[in-house]
């Protein structure tokens, strides 16, 4: 064996042995059985790749107990589905190290089949309530971006007074999260769908409320007006990154188009509501 062949080794090694305390972790926080069978299940099999590789390396390997903490932590904070999904993103990574070496070592052969079944077993076994209000969530994050940014934009020009602006962008937004949710209730109620209508308006509310107050944290701190806008579409696109990356992994969808899409969507309204508010500033002669 070279040493390269056993520095590959060695990383698979430590990989399978943390993946196993992974899914060992992930298995007591499921309120599922079904879940925690599979993943107890293919948490056994990590740790027999991982003795199968110790008798090959010779040698005693410790899981990454960072990667363990952090992926537990995901999966209080996001989701089983959402860590799940971006730990086998992962084995992608261990699959073509498996696929290397499985033509000089053929027992790896099995491991590679192993690797393939757990994606499937895990896809199949996945059921989350919260991604069944994703739509929801989209919804309330959506019309935040949208309306608010652009708002904020034209009040921005229109008031020129940072402490007035975010006044009258957190009444706005609050009074539009509440007309959000009781639409998506209605919305919901209306639906021939399993989910709960109450749930549906909450998720949406809540979406649509926290996104306000980051939108609208610049001009609570700053004073000039135009470093506080700069601010809020960097907010913006913080939101809309970090909440595409979490759609993207979750439901495999494209991260590139999605989030395209809605930055393209949001800064085109933005820019628009900009020129609204001057506009409206020269023809009112509005002076704060």
């Amino acid at each position: 064996m070279d040493e390269k062949m056993r520095i590959r080794l060695l990383l698979s090694q430590r990989n399978e042995i943390t993946e196993h305390f992974i899914y060992k972790k992930l298995a007591s926080l499921s309120k599922n059985k079904n879940n925690r069978e599979v993943l107890n299940k293919i948490a056994e099999e990590e740790k027999s790749h991982y003795e199968f590789l110790k008798k090959l390396t010779k040698k005693e390997i410790h899981p990454d107990r960072k990667r363990v903490f952090l992926y537990t932590i995901m999966a209080k904070i996001l989701g089983l589905t959402f860590s799940l999904k971006l730990m086998e993103r992962g084995e992608d990574i261990a699959q073509d190290v498996y696929e290397k070496i499985k033509g000089e070592i053929p027992e790896f052969g099995q491991i590679f089949e192993d690797e393939n079944r757990h994606e499937r077993e895990i896809i199949s076994l996945l059921d989350e309530e919260r991604l069944k209000y994703v739509s929801s969530m989209v919804l309330g994050l959506n019309d935040a971006l949208v309306e608010l940014t652009g708002a904020l934009a034209g009040l921005t020009l229109a008031l020129q007074n940072t402490r007035l602006v975010a006044i009258v962008g957190l009444i706005t937004g609050i009074a539009a999260s509440m007309s959000m949710s009781a639409s998506e209730y209605l919305s919901t109620k209306q639906e021939e769908t399993t989910k709960n209508p109450v749930r549906a308006s909450v998720y949406t509310g809540i979406a649509y409320i926290l996104t306000v107050f980051f939108l609208i944290l610049p001009y609570l701190f700053f004073k000039n007006i135009f470093l506080c806008l700069g601010f809020v579409l960097i907010n913006a696109l913080i939101v809309i990154l970090l909440f595409t990356f979490y759609i993207s992994v979750a439901k495999e969808l494209s991260f590139k188009k999605r989030f395209l899409e809605m930055a393209g969507l949001s800064l085109s309204i933005a820019v628009v509501n900009f020129f609204i508010g001057m506009a409206i500033r020269k023809i009112f002669g509005v002076e704060v």
